[in-house]
């Protein structure tokens, strides 16, 4: 039980870590080759609990299916152009990232 309730505290700070940002705000994460797109399937906050627990199973599977992935040059360009609205978490050394506008 003590398990769970822990798990749950680490879902409610990677919750309130996680914030609305603008794309262009995230260019230097980029560019650093830190920032890891997460697809619109998967929820945000999940993936970046599974990463703070170093589920690396699960983070394996996302990753071959594509599901998380690095900002390909293309994307990141799309939603410069767009001025886009993003979720994103940190979750050292990477910078998590979904499209706002198709969360809400």
């Amino acid at each position: 039980m003590i398990h769970t309730e822990q798990q749950e505290i680490l879902r409610a700070k990677v919750n309130l870590e996680t914030s609305r940002i603008a794309w262009k705000e995230l260019q230097r994460f980029f560019a650093s080759g830190a920032a890891l797109a997460v697809s619109s399937k998967l929820d945000l906050i999940e993936v970046a609990y599974q990463m703070s627990a170093d589920n690396k199973a699960q983070v394996a599977q996302w990753l071959q299916e594509g599901a998380l992935a690095k900002v390909a040059d293309e994307q990141a360009a799309a939603w410069y152009e767009a001025d886009a609205d993003m979720w994103a978490v940190v979750i050292s050394p990477w910078v998590l990232v979904q499209q706002a506008d198709l969360m809400d």
